[in-house]
């Protein structure tokens, strides 16, 4: 049995964590226990250590989502509780501020990911950092189904821009009418559109600022779509835009590369190790907004330039498909079913 600790929170109308991904596809070869569901934080917590404790007995190992923010005490404790009972557990890396945590809690990290049976990171930027704390780390790509992911071929490229995150200070939103503002006095038929939930008050922030910038009638907010709405919305944009300046390996940005939205990022985080500057996307200094103002512009001009990193980026997100990722979890999950 894997008992697979993280939040599950799709069923308040967040979106689909990765847990809940995970949980279905492990499901198809291993029996899987899966917490929480829990919408307040305590209970939550609560129910992660309870359901590790009921299966104790019966459980080959623990997986735990883990991030770099207040999410970090649910590894930690329940890391603990599995150090108790000897029970194997590996934490999924997740959170894009990680490295910031190594620093500012040396001994808990040391506590949790050194008595891990492995790390598992879904991106060469964590990896690496959590090897120069000299963790055992393996790599394993966040993945998607490719075929569940049509891609639309562009051969021309309008001023209309997707942007897919939550509205957290972490992802910059308040960065994307500044961008606006900059390409509507090229392309003054330019349009924004903006999808996801609000998790701190940022997009009062953005449509405040877009209102005195004067462009708040060339962007669209969603609020929070489900995978399938949000995909099907794609196919009116042209570009994809990440403002952040904290990441990882979004799955939404792999998403967008499978669509076909050639994808302007900040180099924040992972995202160097996810796209080849040029090639497969185009990546410029974080809090920039003249940088990504312009790499815009210039896919606007250049369309053939558009269209080749599009189907390049095509050809990469291919490469995360479960199909292929799937045989690396399992090489690493067999080992705790065989007696």
């Amino acid at each position: 049995m894997i008992v697979y600790v993280g939040n599950m929170l799709s069923v308040h109308g967040s979106s689909v964590g990765v847990i809940e991904v995970l949980s279905n596809r492990f499901s198809q070869k291993y029996t899987v226990v899966s917490t929480s569901s829990k919408k307040q934080i305590i209970p939550r917590f609560f129910q992660m250590m309870w359901t590790v404790y009921k299966n104790r007995k019966n459980c080959e190992v623990v997986l735990i989502d883990s991030y770099s923010s207040l999410a970090f005490w649910y590894t930690y404790f329940v890391s603990l509780l599995c150090q108790m009972y000897k029970i194997p557990y590996i934490p999924i890396l997740h959170g894009g501020n990680f490295p910031d945590r190594l620093q500012s809690s040396p001994r808990k990290c040391k506590r949790v990911f050194g008595n891990a049976a492995c790390n598992i990171s879904p991106s060469i930027y964590l990896k690496e950092a959590f090897e120069e704390h000299n963790f055992k780390v393996e790599y394993i790509p966040n993945s998607l189904e490719i075929e569940t992911y049509p891609f639309k071929q562009r051969n021309t490229f309008k001023p209309n821009i997707l942007w897919v995150r939550s509205f957290h200070y972490i992802y910059n939103p308040t960065l994307a009418p500044k961008i606006l503002k900059i390409i509507l006095t090229k392309y003054p038929d330019a349009q924004m559109c903006m999808v996801g939930g609000d998790k701190d008050g940022s997009l009062a922030e953005v449509t405040s600022l877009a209102t005195e910038l004067a462009v708040i009638d060339h962007m669209k907010f969603t609020g929070f779509l489900p995978k399938r709405d949000w995909q099907k919305l794609s196919e009116d944009y042209d570009i994809f835009m990440s403002t952040t300046n904290f990441d990882n390996h979004p799955v939404s940005l792999i998403e967008a590369m499978s669509l076909g939205l050639p994808v302007v990022s900040t180099n924040a985080g992972g995202m160097p190790y996810l796209i080849e500057n040029g090639v497969d996307g185009i990546l410029v200094e974080k809090d920039k907004p003249e940088q990504l103002a312009a790499a815009i512009i210039d896919l606007l001009e250049n369309n053939n330039k558009a269209a080749i990193i599009a189907k390049n980026a095509r050809q990469k997100a291919e490469t995360f498909d479960w199909k292929h990722i799937s045989l690396k979890w399992y090489n690493i999950l067999d080992q705790f079913f065989k007696k």
